[in-house]
């Protein structure tokens, strides 16, 4: 895939509800467009989008056509100890891209 720009609060107090900011560069071919030789260009779009604190899933999110390029997706979770959130977007190839971004709880 491309590159994943992440926003993650490096620090956060227990308790706290914390806004996560995603955008993932990728060129999202809708299936509806032709090519120069007048074959329609098959549909990749990311289809599944997931983020998991600590091990447990707090958000995710099944993609369709209508998205656009370049998706940005945003969300909330409440801190509740420090630990790791783990990224992963998955396109119609199979193809999936992870990052991470770490949080302190204090």
């Amino acid at each position: 895939m491309a590159r994943a720009l992440i926003n993650v609060p490096s620090k956060a107090k227990r308790g706290d509800v914390v806004e996560i900011k995603t955008l993932m560069s990728h060129p999202m071919e809708t299936g509806f467009r032709t090519g120069s030789d007048g074959a329609l260009v098959p549909r990749n779009i990311i289809s599944r989008f997931a983020c998991t604190y600590n091990g447990e899933v707090v958000f995710s999110a099944e993609l369709f056509p209508a998205i656009s390029a370049n998706p940005f997706i945003s969300f909330t979770t409440v801190a509740t100890e420090s630990g790791t959130l783990v990224f992963s977007w998955t396109d119609d190839k199979g193809q999936t891209q992870v990052q991470t971004a770490a949080i302190t709880v204090e």
